[in-house]
């Protein structure tokens, strides 16, 4: 199992962790990972890491379908991947919830699944440059012929002779999307799932992979795990310091009836608690609704501990068929200690 750095997107001043970023590429982290919200986004910070770094694989972990048309999304992303040297950029691609989306972006929620479908396919046409693109989709459609168009637009080539095999991973968690990241990506982004929770998931992606005309079985597709990573001698301290991150996201995050990580919460056997929390946490009883979420439902998702506890940890993600770690902010000297026990793996 491989390992990713994990930095997410900034809070309210933009700051990286060069530092551990160096460290990541000195020690054989295999990638870092950038996010994006409503504040800096995905894509910038990895043009700045590039510069600095030399093999270490640049990832999006997500960038958001809304943020972006796809043609933009592919631009970027292989103005990138030049600058940087082939082979480093992975564009991972998911959705926000529908607030961010209508309310952050002014789009609407539409059917994002088909939309990502459309998405992916109009990025391998432009890198592919085999003919100037169209694509007639369900969801996108170039040249756009829709309200308010000319009639005048005409599909084009990109100038640039960029990699046509830039991978595309996707960050899904329904079934059906889970699914279809097996027949058109190159690896799948899991948030929320743990090794116990894994296997169903695995199941899923067999089924699109199954799909596929170019060959590709899971013995060359990714997937990865998310979860943080903590070198420790007070497992107790570092659960319950976790919690109200996760009272706010499953509680307070989304709509009350469309919050993904609620939902994660349940599908992972946590029906009654995750109800319970986001009861707690839109009363505004914060503290009683970090203290509803369960040691267990941290500790399945985090390799912490000891360096013992974090080998039998690791063991346990790797056997469960994830084949890369994003590692979630972890410091130096705990960056030290799993890249020990991956070379000894």
């Amino acid at each position: 199992m491989k390992l990713g750095l994990d930095i997410g997107y900034s809070r309210a001043q933009m700051a990286l962790p060069i530092d551990r970023i160096l460290k990541a590429e000195e020690l054989g982290f295999d990638s870092i990972w950038t996010a994006e919200s409503y504040g800096s986004d995905a894509f910038s910070p990895l043009a700045y890491i590039a510069a600095l770094t030399r093999r270490i694989r640049l990832g999006t972990g997500v960038a958001q379908l809304a943020a972006r048309t796809p043609a933009n999304c592919a631009m970027t992303a292989q103005t990138i991947e030049e600058l940087a040297g082939r082979g480093r950029m992975i564009v991972g691609l998911g959705v926000s919830g529908p607030q961010v989306v209508e309310g952050w972006y002014g789009q609407p929620w539409g059917k994002p699944a088909t939309r990502m479908r459309d998405y992916v396919e109009i990025l391998r046409k432009i890198w592919r440059r085999k003919e100037p693109v169209t694509h007639d989709g369900r969801e996108i459609r170039l040249p756009y012929t829709g309200e308010g168009g000319t009639g005048l637009g005409k599909s084009l080539k990109s100038i640039l002779h960029g990699n046509p095999d830039i991978g595309v991973m996707l960050g899904t968690s329904m079934p059906l999307t889970i699914r279809m990241a097996g027949e058109i990506a190159d690896g799948w982004l899991s948030m929320h799932v743990t090794p116990r929770s894994l296997a169903p998931k695995l199941k899923l992606l067999e089924e699109g992979l199954a799909r596929r005309t170019d060959g590709r079985t899971m013995e060359r597709f990714e997937v990865v795990g998310m979860g943080r990573v903590v070198l420790t001698d007070d497992v107790r301290g570092v659960i319950d310091k976790a919690k109200p991150a996760i009272a706010l996201y499953v509680g307070g995050m989304g709509a009350k009836d469309v919050n993904f990580h609620k939902d994660a919460m349940v599908e992972r056997g946590y029906g009654d608690v995750a109800d319970r929390i986001q009861e707690l946490y839109l009363a505004n009883h914060k503290e009683e609704a970090a203290a509803a979420v369960p040691d267990e439902y941290i500790d399945e998702a985090t390799i912490i501990g000891s360096e013992t506890r974090m080998a039998e940890r690791y063991r346990v993600w790797a056997d469960a068929g994830f084949t890369l770690l994003r590692c979630n902010d972890p410091s130096a000297e705990t960056m030290d200690v799993l890249a020990r026990i991956a070379r000894k793996d």
